[in-house]
């Protein structure tokens, strides 16, 4: 593993049945890097991602993780203690419905102070101050942090799960089609302060999504999955620009759905 990978994934396999979902992926993200992963339903990208955040066990293939005094750790072989504490440490998962990464039952800045506590802290105040400043720093008014989440819209709601997820400043992020749903111009608003943040804390970033328009956006690199495979990878701009393969210019072309 390269001294500045923060994670690695090698000949990653992943089958239900008799259908393979991933076959033979490799991949490595660096630090402060977005990679988007794009692809039609049922192209595996999905599957890729929950391999590389530990809730898929994939058949073969492994998946390294260098955390900050630089100790690999195999996710494909850690214990589900383990797993838990990286999740609440040093990776987060921003999910598509933000009720998935929300503790809908308490308030706004208990759902951020909880993770707060889930590291450590245990003074009130502190973590009462911490969560109002990060309900401003995703644009929601401090004064809502007894709020529940269920009053909030859904785009509120995700800007929540976002200083859920980032509040612990951990090293990597998953996200799973985090603008879905959404209105446009909540989504342009959300992506904006998602590439806000990864660049400010320096996080390394994995996007699944169907959208092209938000890869084009939020991503450094992208790689265009059909069939479990990687058909096509590079820098965004380059590869929706300037596409190769024939599956990734209908993509690009709109001719296939995503």
């Amino acid at each position: 593993m390269n001294m500045n990978e923060i994670i690695k994934i090698t000949n990653l396999t992943k089958s239900f049945g008799n259908i393979i979902a991933c076959s033979s992926i490799t991949l490595e993200v660096y630090p402060g890097e977005i990679v988007g992963i794009v692809g039609e339903s049922g192209s595996g990208k999905t599957t890729l991602l929950k391999c590389a955040s530990g809730l898929y066990k994939p058949d073969s293939g492994e998946v390294f993780f260098r955390s900050d005094d630089n100790y690999v750790q195999n996710i494909c072989n850690i214990s589900e203690p383990d797993l838990r504490q990286l999740m609440r440490t040093d990776w987060s998962f921003i999910h598509q419905n933000p009720r998935d990464g929300l503790r809908m039952n308490i308030s706004a800045g208990g759902n951020i102070g909880e993770k707060l506590m889930a590291i450590g802290n245990r003074h009130y105040g502190n973590i009462r101050e911490a969560a109002a400043a990060w309900l401003e720093k995703v644009e929601i008014d401090s004064s809502r942090i007894d709020e529940l989440p269920s009053n909030f819209s859904g785009g509120m709601q995700q800007r929540l799960q976002i200083a859920r997820c980032l509040i612990t400043e951990p090293k990597l992020i998953y996200m799973d089609e985090p603008t879905g749903g959404l209105d446009v111009s909540v989504q342009a608003k959300i992506l904006d302060l998602i590439k806000k943040l990864v660049e400010e804390l320096n996080i390394a970033a994995v996007i699944v999504t169907h959208d092209l328009g938000v890869v084009r956006l939020l991503a450094d690199r992208v790689l265009v999955m059909k069939d479990g495979h990687i058909v096509e990878q590079g820098i965004t701009d380059q590869v929706l620009d300037d596409p190769h393969h024939a599956y990734t210019q209908l993509l690009v072309s709109s001719i296939i759905q995503v």
